[in-house]
């Protein structure tokens, strides 16, 4: 196993461990053939841990396992606040325990803001008292490092970064989403604060690996290469990644994972293949609706609305499916405070000036928030205004 510094010249294994996605049974986690993976993954050398506070029964799944493998001392848990659920210092406190209960444990090593969206909700936290709750947990040792994972524009990623004294941060970031969301822009303005980088969504929920087109398969086929191989070289070869979360739920994802982060340093990646993920991308973009590079030149919007990151969950309802693209729109357009969606678009027509490609900007917004904002998203959108859940 390859290893990268955090800010502190801690040790984070190249490939860390997203336990989101452990195999459920009836309902319920297989702690049995969650055990044996993440057996498996720690011998390996990964040492970096993920789960959430809102992922159901994941924590208590997570603690149990550090208990039965006898392993909390030997591996880094990040685990994160839903700061969206709390009113108060003393709120946020009685969901940190809680958490250190289902963990077994009285520490964690790397602690998030889960989804924070904007710096004004950094600010509405401050008022609250947060900032001063994680530095009396880091005094007390509680809390090792604090950071906040992220889905939103590169812009505001890089204000959050320059908001507070962070200790590191997780983003999504892909060769798909390399202008995306935060995006190269916002990987590399994070690693010159000295922010290490944490990767979520690494090949898309797995969508780029199952969902990719034929003509991208047959590509792979004749490469010798992996959808996962070449997606994992990809991020690796850039130095400004610190770890990369896989949700690994067989051994076999294990074995190739280990594989792979073990063999994949920074400037790993050939010419051959950075013209193959090329060729890749040109296969995937032939399957999209709108042809938008994610450049940002339409950016800022008047009316708020986030177009590149509207035309990429577009996209993907064609790509990848409708019910990802839908549940990634939400969170990027209306887990925010001011929502961003298609439908704010007053088609003044500023952003068609600006747009590289010439693309018909204010018709495909209309036709993206009929495919993306249900009756679901727009009740879901009326429910976090109302109760200010960003």
């Amino acid at each position: 196993m390859l290893y990268r510094a955090d800010r502190h010249g801690h040790a984070l294994s190249a490939l860390g461990y997203g336990c989101m996605r452990f195999t459920k049974k009836g309902g319920s986690i297989d702690l049995n053939k969650a055990e044996r993976e993440l057996s498996a993954a720690i011998a390996g050398g990964v040492n970096y841990l993920d789960t959430a506070y809102i992922y159901p029964g994941n924590e208590a799944a997570v603690g149990e396992l550090l208990q039965r493998l006898d392993c909390r001392g030997r591996v880094r848990l990040a685990t994160k606040l839903p700061h969206y659920l709390i009113k108060s210092a003393e709120g946020a406190e009685r969901l940190f325990q809680e958490e250190l209960r289902r963990l077994r444990t009285d520490y964690i090593d790397y602690y998030l803001m889960h989804m924070l969206t904007d710096t004004a909700t950094w600010d509405k936290l401050c008022r609250l008292g947060i900032d001063r709750w994680v530095e009396d947990k880091i005094q007390s040792g509680q809390i090792r490092n604090i950071g906040f994972s992220y889905h939103g524009n590169a812009e505001m990623f890089c204000a959050l970064v320059d908001a507070y004294p962070w200790d590191f941060c997780q983003i999504q970031y892909n060769y798909m989403d390399e202008h995306a969301q935060a995006g190269r822009t916002g990987l590399q303005h994070a690693h010159r604060k000295g922010l290490p980088v944490i990767i979520m969504e690494p090949l898309r929920g797995g969508r780029l690996v199952q969902a990719l087109p034929e003509s991208a398969k047959e590509l792979l086929r004749e490469s010798g290469h992996t959808a996962a191989e070449l997606a994992f070289r990809w991020l690796y070869d850039q130095e400004e990644v610190t770890c990369v979360l896989s949700g690994m739920n067989t051994l076999e994802m294990v074995e190739e994972n280990l594989k792979t982060a073990s063999a994949s340093p920074a400037g790993c990646l050939r010419p051959e293949e950075r013209a193959l993920i090329a060729q890749i991308r040109e296969e995937i973009g032939r399957t999209m609706k709108v042809g938008c590079t994610g450049c940002g030149y339409c950016m800022p919007c008047p009316a708020g609305v986030d177009i590149p990151g509207t035309f990429r969950c577009y996209n993907a309802a064609y790509t990848e499916g409708r019910s990802a693209a839908r549940k990634d729109y939400l969170r990027c357009t209306a887990m925010r405070r001011g929502a961003a969606g298609a439908s704010r678009c007053i088609a003044c027509g500023r952003c068609e000036a600006h747009c590289p490609q010439g693309i018909s900007i204010r018709r495909e917004l209309r036709q993206a928030a009929a495919v993306l904002e249900t009756p679901v998203y727009k009740a879901a959108r009326w429910g976090i205004e109302k109760l200010k859940l960003w």
